[in-house]
């Protein structure tokens, strides 16, 4: 009895001090609601994932001192030369909560792994390998974005944090050819002809664009280590180590020493040492299709016994996830992508997902064409796979909005469309994506605006707009993985469902609201007595005559059912 008074002396003290900080509210933080942790009931599902994608040397310098490597001092063209970020400085956000409070939980980085060290003139000034894709070594990090310790926590402090990690991974080229760079053997890489993009082999044996030579990866002919790769290895004292690893790897899988089963060998270390989650992977239709498959196969396997070796560190029973970028695929051409001579159904090459390249063009039109659209085809043709929708990216110089001027919109369409979501760093900031003085993808890729989010009051505005609907899309997988009905057209209101196993999601959103008073039709969807949450407006409201109604100054409603 006497435990039993102390612990109600304790809830009754805890609840008072609940209740004057409550009342100590001014009535502007009152209408904001609370920044809440992931819901441990809810599922996470790849089908509906926020996906934040930044490029590691653009995002947040966590690490100054790794900021200059390999003598990379050569003077370079407006924002193609490396500006500091870093994998601790991604891992200092998740820390603080950053990409929690965006509700997002995927995080996908351009590659870490070590990049050529010399820089290239292609007529736009000198250019470094900051955005990863120039790999000289596959096994090692580069030092300007940190070390695998590095790497290790930001995987540990994003999966306490529920947040799933993507690693990009580049399996068709190594790095252009410098001075400091030389060429890898010719039985590793062809370096002509270029690819002229009119048929299935001139798209995948040909090299992306001059001095990128391409790997053979099409070649089952067993190579040898290239000498400049041993001799690395050895100065760095893990010659032995890397080859028995690889000696064991061949054993094991009865694979050729063909150059593409090497890198699939270094790019799966990755898992089964850090327990990252999944590949986004690199031009996917320059390579054969069969080495995809190959890919999932030994990627299925490290995460397996990453799992094995670690079971109080796995997050849940998902497969190792893959999305690929084959370059202008869309949504509507369902399951098959069409080099003209040849269609590919690359979802049954080890994808579960592909970056879909449409939906910058759907948001010209109405929400409700858009989302009935993607729902009809998510739950037609690609049922059982997805997409990762994106209006802003690295290497799109035709986004949509280009220039910032529909932040809001860009939110709603992007966050609301049935699929995955891919959130590229900024759109949230709306950090400028036409930068004076650059050419090419180099405009789209200037450093993370923090001091505007930091300073100006609209953007502190726009980017509470994508934490609230973000947070709705995390908590709700029948946002993005649900199926979708409308529910009226004025005031425009749309319900999604999403049911897997004993778990239901049921949620009602309205866009482009009245500000001031307004009714949004639920008959049908949710019964007259139900009670609901606005997460957007934080306030409880309860269905009668078929319709809920709300007064505030918003134009958008985000229902949820209130726990009983």
């Amino acid at each position: 009895m006497r435990n039993l008074l102390i612990a109600m002396s304790i809830l009754s003290f805890l609840f008072g001090c609940k209740q004057k900080t409550e009342q100590q509210k001014t009535p502007q933080e009152k209408k904001l609601p609370e920044i809440s942790e992931t819901k441990q009931q809810t599922p996470f599902v790849w089908e509906g994932a926020n996906i934040y994608f930044l490029l590691t040397d653009r995002f947040n310098n966590g690490n100054p001192d790794n900021d200059l490597n390999f003598s990379r001092t050569d003077s370079t063209g407006v924002l193609r030369g490396f500006m500091g970020g870093d994998i601790a400085g991604i891992t200092q956000k998740i820390e603080e909560g950053y990409f929690t409070d965006l509700g997002i939980n995927a995080i996908w980085f351009t590659p870490v792994v070590e990049q050529i060290h010399g820089s290239t003139n292609e007529g736009t000034g000198s250019t470094y390998g900051y955005h990863g894709y120039w790999t000289k070594d596959w096994t090692a990090l580069d030092p300007n974005f940190g070390t695998k310790k590095d790497l290790e926590k930001l995987v540990k402090t994003a999966h306490a944090k529920g947040i799933r990690i993507l690693l990009d991974v580049v399996l068709n080229h190594t790095g252009p050819v410098t001075e400091k760079d030389p060429v890898w053997p010719d039985s590793w890489v062809r370096t002509d002809p270029t690819c002229t993009f009119d048929s299935y082999e001139n798209t995948t044996a040909c090299t992306l664009v001059d001095n990128l030579p391409d790997i053979l990866t099409e070649s089952d002919e067993p190579v040898t280590l290239p000498d400049a790769l041993l001799a690395k290895w050895k100065e760095e004292g893990r010659l032995s180590q890397e080859l028995d690893e690889l000696q064991l790897f061949f054993e094991r899988t009865g694979y050729p020493r063909a150059p593409r089963f090497y890198i699939i060998k270094w790019l799966t270390d990755y898992i089964h040492e850090f327990g990252v989650d999944g590949f986004r992977v690199d031009t996917v239709k320059h390579v054969n299709e069969n080495a995809w498959a190959e890919l999932k196969k030994e990627a299925d396997h490290a995460f397996q016994l990453w799992k094995q070796k670690h079971p109080d560190e796995v997050l849940d029973d998902n497969e190792f996830y893959m999305v690929g970028e084959v370059y202008n695929y869309g949504i509507s051409s369902g399951r098959l992508f069409d080099f003209g001579d040849k269609k590919v159904d690359y979802f049954d090459h080890g994808f579960k997902s592909l970056i879909n390249f449409e939906l910058k063009y759907d948001a010209q039109n109405s929400y409700e064409k858009t989302f009935k659209k993607y729902n009809t085809l998510l739950h037609g043709k690609l049922k059982g796979k997805s997409v990762l929708n994106y209006l802003t990216s690295h290497d799109d110089g035709n986004p949509f909005d280009k220039e910032r001027t529909k932040p809001y919109k860009t939110a709603n369409v992007l966050l609301l469309t049935p699929g995955a979501s891919q959130v590229y760093y900024g759109d949230e900031t709306s950090r400028p994506l036409v930068i004076e003085g650059t050419q090419g993808d180099a405009t789209l890729r200037s450093f993370m605006n923090w001091e505007d989010l930091d300073t100006v009051p609209q953007i502190k505005e726009i980017h509470r707009h994508w934490q609230k609907l973000g947070q709705f899309r995390r908590d709700h997988p029948a946002v993005g993985a649900g199926k979708h009905k409308r529910l009226a057209s004025k005031p425009y209101v749309f319900a999604r469902t999403y049911m897997s196993g004993d778990f239901k999601d049921k949620i009602v959103i309205g866009l482009d609201l009245p500000k001031g008073k307004k009714s949004l039709w639920v008959k049908g969807f949710f019964g007259d007595g139900t009670r609901l949450r606005d997460t957007y407006s934080d306030t409880e409201v309860v269905v009668k005559n078929g319709k809920v109604i709300l007064e505030n100054e918003y134009d958008t409603a985000l229902l949820e059912l209130v726990e009983q």
